[in-house]
């Protein structure tokens, strides 16, 4: 009998990260909780029971001989699912709750940064409205703003004038638009270069990294509009050498994961760093306790190994062989919702996509409507391509999207370009 895994989640990274698991010789079922219905295409199968119901998850991992769970997104891992599963004596893949504080408070990976000497932006926490404000008109504008705790993606404005700084310190220290997430907030110097992710699976103090990705975090072409979760991703990322990778591998990534040990929060999972490349090197703009998304739906593309061996060996003491596709590029594009990031558009009849060789869609929010998909979330679906340059993969993508029937959501008709010009 081969393996029976648990993801938790139901996202299109969620999507991804089964169906590349699902494709393994040693697995025998994926189960998704609670996934979503344009993940059945895959051959995963839903679980109706949701992220955070952590006893209706651990009851269904024991009924159903689940040999491992592997966490997808944040928000559990905030509220100690790893824990809760492994004082069950059940395998679960990601970091505890004392681990996972490094997404979930920038003040805290801040002064971890601080302490083991990982280079990342000038900066200061503030409580207080009125403390924030002197220091933004003592700084200057462009100036980072960034909600402390959880905002799904949101809760980073990077303020252009100071008067748009003191708006966002409003709406988080006056307003409460973020609630306890914006109750702290981190101001910071901009950094100009180019960004780029940069995950590795982590057990303690070994450290696997994976390819880098580029990903587009503003709404609109031309890197306009508010923050989002993410509107398309590629990788490789030909604008960053070898050279700089490795150094930010070095002195960022591994720092990192003794420096968890350090302060006895040892970090077991994927570690995501978002970086920027700085003319004097790479330095952090923040860190995640879990994949990246949509890094992730490009990422497992160049994965040449089986990642459902990966995380078996990584939770069972064995060393994983972690190969990566040398040739080619994957490319995606988020297709979502009228209105998205803030009001969107929903119950929008989705175009009916097949999966081939070396495209696939991945879905996010969705759900199942007299057998045809209807969109139920902000970001709705990806469009992903691996060929043999950028240049291909993008044109895949775009030519897809032109002859579907995208009403009611829009799309970056930008993606990869700063790589390709």
């Amino acid at each position: 009998m081969g393996l029976n895994i648990l993801v938790i989640g139901s996202g299109g990274r969620e999507h991804a990260i089964a169906q590349k698991m699902i494709q393994s010789p040693k697995v025998s079922t994926v189960y998704c909780a609670k996934g979503n219905a344009g993940m059945k295409k895959d051959g995963i199968q839903l679980v109706d029971i949701a992220e955070d119901d952590h006893a209706g998850l651990i009851t269904f991992a024991k009924e159903k001989n689940i040999d491992w769970t592997f966490v997808g997104p944040e928000v559990p891992l905030l509220n100690g699912i790893v824990d809760d599963f492994m004082r069950e004596g059940l395998l679960i893949f990601g970091p505890k709750k004392e681990a996972a504080i490094i997404e979930g408070s920038k003040d805290f990976a801040k002064e971890l940064m601080n302490r083991y000497g990982i280079p990342t932006a000038d900066h200061q926490t503030f409580y207080d409205f009125e403390q924030a404000k002197a220091y933004v008109l003592l700084k200057g504008a462009p100036i980072v703003i960034k909600a402390d705790g959880l905002a799904a993606g949101k809760g980073v404005v990077v303020a252009e004038t100071t008067a748009e700084a003191i708006t966002a310190l409003e709406d988080m220290l006056k307003d409460n638009k973020f609630g306890q997430s914006g109750a702290k907030v981190v101001v910071e110097e901009f950094l100009e270069g180019e960004e780029f992710s940069l995950l590795a699976f982590v057990r303690n103090h070994e450290v696997y990294p994976m390819v880098i990705a580029q990903d587009h975090k503003r709404a609109y072409d031309g890197d306009l509009g508010p923050n989002t979760g993410g509107m398309g991703a590629y990788t490789p990322v030909p604008q960053i050498s070898e050279a700089l990778v490795q150094e930010a591998i070095d002195k960022i990534v591994k720092p990192t994961a003794l420096g968890m040990i350090q302060e006895e929060r040892a970090f077991t999972g994927i570690l995501y760093t978002g970086l920027i490349a700085t003319e004097s090197g790479p330095k952090v703009i923040e860190f995640n306790a879990r994949f990246g998304d949509p890094e992730t739906q490009v990422v497992l593309q160049r994965l040449d190994s089986d990642l459902a061996q990966i995380i078996d060996d990584l939770l069972k003491d064995r060393t994983p062989k972690v190969e990566w596709k040398q040739e080619g590029y994957s490319f995606g594009v988020v297709v979502a919702a009228n209105g998205y990031p803030g009001d969107y558009l929903k119950d929008q009849l989705l175009p009916a996509f097949s999966d081939t060789t070396n495209e696939h869609i991945y879905y996010a929010g969705v759900k199942e409507q007299a057998e045809r998909l209807v969109s139920t979330g902000g970001r709705v679906y990806l469009v992903e391509a691996s060929r043999d340059t950028l240049k291909e993969a993008q044109k895949a993508v775009y030519d897809r999207l032109t002859q579907a029937d995208t009403t009611g959501t829009f799309y970056r008709k930008d993606i990869g370009f700063k790589a390709i010009d």
